[in-house]
């Protein structure tokens, strides 16, 4: 079933008169998931969030398992909405993320856009697909279905800026408990994408949980990729055009005969 709504770009959809909405997303603290996979059997149809398992044993019986349940991350800058043709791809009046099936032709440029993998193709409808942040449930004053369904609280819905404050102490609270490596991923609305809607808390580098330690939006690679192909341009017709000064010395060798030669 598709989702009517307006189709924008970067910025977030008017809310209905007299009700304002403030950016919705998910804080996921991987410290206290448990791996149960619940947030994935409770949602319908595809599965959009998938649990990553982490085996860190250097010697047996001395190591960590790390988990993490991860999902389409709402970027703030979202790559996939840039480079969307069709204007398939959407924001939300929560700041969230979400694909029009309806008018998604199946080109997949949003999956080689997407710096964190999140994007597959429904091989049924032929159409992209990810994590709604289950737009008809929030849009309903429900809370999404992974959230709703995680037994630890791994999974935490709410504002953002509140899920950001609430991280921040989480941290706080880690580091006085030892765990000095703990940090916030896409938490910084400064950082990378203008900071993700959808953030995690880590206990290791990114590249650890298949995470970017930098994701781009794929308009700044515009000027590299230009002058690459400019200068590939130059030196491709500086090539033909030698190549073909050389037929030509030839071409009169042949038609004058030796002695024309030099």
């Amino acid at each position: 079933m598709s989702l009517a709504l307006p189709i924008l770009q970067q910025q977030p959809a008017a809310a209905p008169a007299g009700k304002a909405h403030e950016p919705m997303g998910f804080f996921t603290d991987t410290t206290v998931c448990i791996g149960c996979n619940d947030n994935t059997l409770r949602l319908s149809g595809d599965t959009w969030r998938h649990v990553k398992f982490i085996e860190q044993f250097p010697e047996p019986y001395q190591g960590r398992w790390l988990m993490m349940s991860d999902v389409c991350k709402h970027c703030v800058q979202a790559p996939c909405l840039e480079v969307c043709p069709t204007g398939a791809i959407i924001r939300t009046e929560f700041d969230t993320v979400v694909i029009q099936s309806d008018t998604c032709n199946g080109c997949r440029d949003c999956i080689g856009a997407c710096p964190f993998g999140v994007i597959d193709i429904n091989h049924v409808s032929g159409t992209a697909q990810k994590c709604t942040l289950c737009y008809d449930r929030i849009s309903a004053g429900l809370e999404p279905a992974c959230s709703k369904a995680c037994p630890t609280d791994s999974i935490q819905f709410g504002p953002v800026q509140m899920l950001r404050d609430r991280a921040a102490a989480r941290v706080e609270q880690l580091h006085s408990l030892g765990e000095k490596g703990a940090y916030l991923y896409g938490a910084d609305p400064k950082g990378p994408l203008g900071g993700l809607n959808a953030f995690f808390l880590l206990v290791d580098e990114p590249e650890v949980y298949g995470l970017p330690r930098e994701p781009k939006l794929p308009t700044r690679n515009l000027v590299r990729s230009t002058l690459l192909s400019t200068v590939g341009a130059i030196v491709m017709a500086a090539v033909g055009a030698l190549t073909l000064r050389a037929r030509r010395i030839t071409q009169v060798k042949e038609t004058t005969g030796p002695e024309a030669a030099p």
